[in-house]
């Protein structure tokens, strides 16, 4: 096994940023995108492809049919309506998220259509109940610095967000549709060739220029990285890798594709060493072969009538464990299309026998299919009806590798920078023209407002909040980055408190509970300006901020006052407090026997135990010194 260079790869990256943009009205309609997961309607549909104008299939559209899904959507009144159902036609062209497109156009110095035509973009998985996307070409060209790294911009687009996926029950797909028509701006960069630790620095670039509008959302979910991949001997095939949620993703995403993508061009060789040409002779049910088979996949699948098939690959014995580089399997690229129609169970020959499987069963298999010691063969389990769709995605999967080396794919980024078959890539009959809005014409007058509303420079931003607020420059940088900078302005103009101690909470305190795996979108803006408001008027201590924040964020209490409840805060005043530390004191004389003076540091650490949230440091401390004195001036 090879160790992968990333130098030698000739690696091609390509950015496409998508936008949430901060509107009070969806992008076609007048709801308001609220965030909500208490659905009092509920429908299903099922979506199918359709040609497009031209009379052809689109090939993402046509291979997302062959899952057969059914889909649920859940919706509310408040943040959806018969639009969103596809019963009602789209309204207007909200007037905000125009006029951010065309800040966001000018400040990148793209140039800007004057008339912009709607587009339907098909989607057929069940985010969208139409079966497709609105989508806007607002400007192509333009640029960005990122230090000396001049980025170029391709196109920037204006569209509708999907709905938010609920997850899959079988062969039941769930969706919200709360996020369904939120306005977003998908900028496209040109490809770029840079280190691999640049590409963090020019998304964060790119980000703080949306950042610096003020008019765009912030938080989880409302700004998504995709990246295309393109390798040097990779024939000009681009891999669109969607959903990298975070940025630190992005080198490990950008050099697992390439690594994958380089692995497959060196099976793709080997397997063109070998004389293989697959006959539907080779596909055989094996379904009584194997009823007797102990592994708990092969029994499962059994218990629920479906059938278990063996592919046989003449020529090709090793291949499917065949491994380039580590991580890079043909095994592993099937193993992924066969997940993607919902099917766990899929064995291949380099791998057993294992999992239950044993020689026995696999001599018996070699016999009924005729399998010798050059072959290699595949194992599936799979609902009867879905069984040769799979089959025949598999064949041509393989195939394609074998000709080609890379499937031109849209993959998905997981957690662990590595990225999974999605779906095929989409064609040009993906994109047809939207019949329901008339073309929008774009004024002179609207492109000079846009240009006289380029906001400042994020240095500048940063700078100005710096001296504005006098935070240091690190807290400057983190709270203008956060998601809380709109919360932090209105804090500190409201509330008479240290604007960097109202910093220090939003982003240190609130990011330290989040790495403890606590969910900081159970706390609402408006709770936490609750919580400063009430620390104004005394009636809680700072102390007792993190206490509340750690409650609603773990999910047991939903409001500060459920958590002030739960957390037995209340405001103490100083005569009970000193009542507890003389208290304390007292049976701890033989600390201060023994530490004097020094006894305050263990002391300390009682009080705040006893009083923790309910009085605040300097307090506590002043009236245990003052005690401490005392005790020891009576004994002396």
């Amino acid at each position: 096994m090879e160790e992968f260079s990333i130098k030698n790869a000739g690696v091609k990256v390509g950015l496409e940023i998508h936008q949430q943009l901060a509107t009070n009205k969806k992008l076609f309609c007048n709801c308001n995108p609220i965030e909500s997961d208490e659905y009092s309607i509920k429908f299903q549909r099922k979506l199918r492809a359709s040609k497009s104008e031209l009379g052809e299939f689109d090939p993402a559209a046509l291979f997302e049919s062959t899952k057969s899904k059914t889909i649920m959507y859940y919706a509310n009144n408040e943040s959806s309506c018969l639009v969103e159902q596809d019963e009602e036609p789209p309204h207007e062209l909200d007037v905000d998220a125009r006029k951010i497109a065309l800040i966001i156009s000018s400040a990148l110095k793209s140039n800007i259509f004057s008339e912009i035509y709607p587009m339907r973009k098909t989607v057929i998985d069940g985010s969208n109940t139409t079966g497709f996307q609105r989508t806007m070409l607002i400007s192509q060209g333009g640029f960005f610095n990122t230090g000396e790294t001049k980025i170029g911009i391709q196109s920037i687009c204006l569209e509708e967000d999907a709905a938010k996926n609920l997850g899959d029950e079988g062969s039941v797909r769930k969706f919200g549709l709360e996020r369904l028509g939120i306005p977003l701006v998908e900028i496209a960069t040109e490809p770029f060739e840079v280190e691999l630790t640049e590409i963090k620095k020019i998304a964060l670039s790119l980000g703080r220029i949306l950042r610096s509008t003020k008019k765009v959302k912030r938080g989880l979910g409302s700004i998504r990285q995709d990246v295309n991949v393109s390798i040097k001997d990779g024939g000009g095939v681009v891999i669109e890798v969607k959903g990298v949620q975070q940025l630190d993703q992005l080198e490990k995403v950008v050099e697992y594709e390439a690594k994958r993508q380089h692995g497959l061009l060196k099976i793709s060789k080997k397997i063109q060493e070998k004389n293989w040409i697959y006959d539907k002779e080779d596909s055989k049910d094996i379904t009584e072969l194997f009823s007797k088979c102990k592994s708990k996949i092969i029994q499962t699948a059994l218990k629920k009538n479906q059938k278990i098939m063996a592919i046989t690959f003449r020529n090709m014995a090793k291949m499917f464990g065949y491994s380039p580089y580590e991580g890079i399997r043909l095994g592993k690229e099937v193993a992924e299309l066969v997940r993607f129609f919902g099917i766990g169970g899929v064995f291949h020959s380099d791998e057993l026998p294992n999992y239950g499987v044993e020689e026995i069963d696999l001599e018996k298999l070699k016999k009924f299919s005729k399998i010798n010691e050059n072959d290699a063969f595949l194992i599936l389990a799979s609902p009867e009806e879905k069984i040769h769709t799979v089959i025949d995605q598999i064949i041509l999967r393989i195939e394609y590798i074998k000709n080609h080396g890379i499937p031109i794919d849209t993959r998905l980024a997981t957690q662990t920078g590595e990225t999974k078959f999605l779906r095929p890539r989409p064609g040009a009959a993906r994109m047809y023209p939207e019949t329901d809005i008339p073309p929008i014409i774009i004024t002179k007058k609207e492109l000079l407002e846009a240009e006289e509303n380029i906001p400042k420079s994020w240095d500048d931003s940063i700078k100005e909040l710096e001296t504005k607020y006098k935070l240091n420059p690190q807290l400057a940088e983190q709270i203008f980055d956060s998601r809380y900078i709109g919360l932090f302005e209105k804090i500190v103009e409201k509330i008479k408190t240290n604007p960097t101690f109202v910093a220090s909470i939003l982003c240190s305190t609130i990011t330290n509970l989040e790495r403890s795996g606590l969910n900081s979108d159970l706390l609402k803006n408006e709770e936490i300006l609750k919580l400063f408001n009430l620390l104004e008027d005394g009636e809680i201590a700072k102390e007792s901020i993190e206490i509340i924040f750690e409650s609603i964020m773990s999910g047991k209490s939903k409001t500060t006052e459920e958590a002030m409840k739960n957390a037995s805060i209340e405001s103490v005043n100083e005569e009970e407090i000193e009542k507890i530390i003389v208290d304390i004191i007292e049976k701890n004389e033989g600390i201060i026997k023994n530490q004097k003076e020094r006894a305050i540091g263990p002391l300390m650490g009682i009080v705040m135990k006893e009083l923790r949230g309910k009085a605040s440091g300097e307090i506590i401390n002043s009236l245990l010194l003052k005690n401490i004195k005392k005790k020891l001036e009576n004994t002396s």
